[in-house]
């Protein structure tokens, strides 16, 4: 799991490889029961890169991507966005999320 400290290596980051993006809030309780099942799946999915991006500490890139309730995921591939959800998904839910857009050929 990548932790994002500037919009420059978030920016790098998103254009060099598929990426998960977690934007999240520390005082977040949906974005606290998540964290978990993100890091469980980190190693699940080798072709993505798992990242987290904290809110607060970045606005700027979640002024960007429209974030405005969290936790979102966004899905990146070559810098653009591929899927996006927006609250907490269970695991089994997010599974079936990341599986069904690797199926749909969004991602490859």
């Amino acid at each position: 799991m990548v932790i994002i400290e500037t919009v420059e290596q978030f920016d790098e980051l998103i254009n060099e490889n598929k990426t998960l993006v977690d934007f999240y809030a520390n005082w977040c309780g949906p974005c606290k029961m998540l964290a978990p099942i993100l890091e469980k799946l980190d190693s699940s999915f080798p072709n993505l890169v798992f990242a987290k991006i904290d809110v607060d500490k970045l606005p700027t890139l979640a002024t960007r991507y429209y974030v405005s309730a969290i936790p979102t995921l966004i899905l990146f591939e070559a810098g653009k966005i591929v899927e996006k959800n927006i609250g907490y998904l269970p695991e089994n839910k997010l599974i079936d999320w990341i599986t069904s857009i690797e199926n749909d050929k969004k991602i490859g």
